[in-house]
């Protein structure tokens, strides 16, 4: 085999990574130490040209983006972690609560119907599950062709101790409401001495996971995250990475992987060496090798910037989000991204790349310009 997918082998096996290279090509899953041959090669365009062709042995040249819209209900939060610039104590100046009618009321201002509505917010002391039964039920009565993907497990945990009941029983309460999925979010770092520097009250890393495990197996689809870039370790991204696939070879339910970078301008943790934009592009690159089974990477473009998402497209990413509207967790931490993106601007930045775009809904069915008409005619 003197060719990988388009790639000279002899050019791996002289970086080291020709063992890795073989099992790229097989789609065999990779060690933790193959893991940091990746992260130590000095060359990071070939382990971008790995992860890509990884990428394109999954989804060709197809891109995909959604037609979405993000709400955040409240910065009010009980958990203050160390890196949060967005969160605020009750009655504190800058804090905020959006009632349903101001929660939906935002929603229709979007100037296309959104396909997926992202829903998140602090751990408020005072809302209570029933304000998110009619929170989803009245968003899934205005806008009924939109898949709700909302709270994270962090707020799962929260609702319920504040109810008293199990996650499960929260979920299930929050599924027969509306709720399609959950993102992400709350992962940050899954290593026990980190997360109690960064975030100590925050749920640990196995109620994060046992959570979207209960959301599994009650047939809701979850996205999982990771942000690096302050204080773990190279170790801590693979063994990050590592329990995300576990949970993945157990309950199946991940649909996409976010990588976020560290937004480091109004954050309380000091970070001796910033995210260089290469560090980024390494990351989403190992992320995707290491994670075989979780089938989409996201470049999620407010956090890295329009630039640097359209890069991370050859370094193992198939999917920019969306159109987002009004995103102030990132931004409030320091993103310097734009608030919104049209759906025009986001096939642009795809097709720029010489890549396909492809419109898709929350579960990454793509969305045919019929159904969109039809949408477009009912709105």
């Amino acid at each position: 085999m003197s060719k990988i997918l388009g790639h000279d082998l002899k050019r791996y096996e002289a970086l080291g990574l020709g063992a890795i290279a073989r099992k790229v090509h097989a789609g065999e899953r990779l060690s933790l130490a193959e893991g940091h041959a990746l992260f130590d090669c000095t060359d990071v365009t070939a382990v971008g040209a790995l992860a890509h062709a990884r990428r394109t042995a999954l989804h060709g040249d197809r891109t995909f983006y959604v037609v979405n819209r993000h709400i955040n209900y409240t910065n009010v939060c009980i958990n203050g972690c160390a890196f949060c610039a967005y969160q605020r104590e009750k009655g504190q100046d800058g804090g905020f609560e959006l009632s349903v009618a101001d929660a939906v009321e935002r929603l229709l201002e979007a100037p296309l119907p959104p396909r997926e509505v992202h829903i998140v917010g602090g751990c408020h002391p005072d809302l209570h599950l029933s304000f998110f039964v009619e929170l989803l039920s009245t968003v899934q009565n205005a806008l009924p062709d939109a898949a709700l993907k909302c709270f994270t497990a962090v707020e799962i945990a929260h609702f319920a101790r504040l109810e008293g009941i199990s996650t499960r029983e929260v979920l299930q309460v929050l599924k027969n409401a509306g709720l399609a999925m959950l993102p992400g979010g709350g992962a940050e770092i899954f290593a026990p001495e980190v997360r109690r520097r960064i975030c100590p009250k925050k749920s640990s890393a196995e109620e994060w996971l046992r959570i979207h495990g209960e959301a599994h197996a009650l047939g809701l689809a979850t996205n999982c995250t990771m942000l690096f870039g302050h204080l773990e370790s190279i170790d801590d991204r693979l063994d990050h990475l590592d329990r995300l696939r576990t949970q993945q070879d157990k309950t199946g339910g991940f649909t996409c992987f976010i990588p976020l970078p560290f937004q480091t301008e109004n954050s309380a943790i000091k970070v001796e060496r910033p995210l260089t934009g290469l560090d980024e592009l390494r990351t989403i690159a190992v992320s995707r090798l290491m994670l075989d089974n979780i089938p989409h990477v996201k470049a999620y473009w407010v956090m890295l910037t329009v630039k640097q998402a359209q890069a991370a497209l050859f370094f193992g990413a198939d999917d920019l989000d969306g159109t987002v509207v009004e995103e102030k967790i990132g931004h409030m931490a320091g993103a310097t991204s734009r608030q919104e993106l049209t759906k025009s601007q986001l096939q642009d930045m795809i097709r720029g790349m010489g890549l396909t775009p492809v419109e898709r809904d929350a579960r990454f069915k793509p969305i045919s310009d019929e159904e969109r008409r039809s949408a477009l005619q009912e709105a």
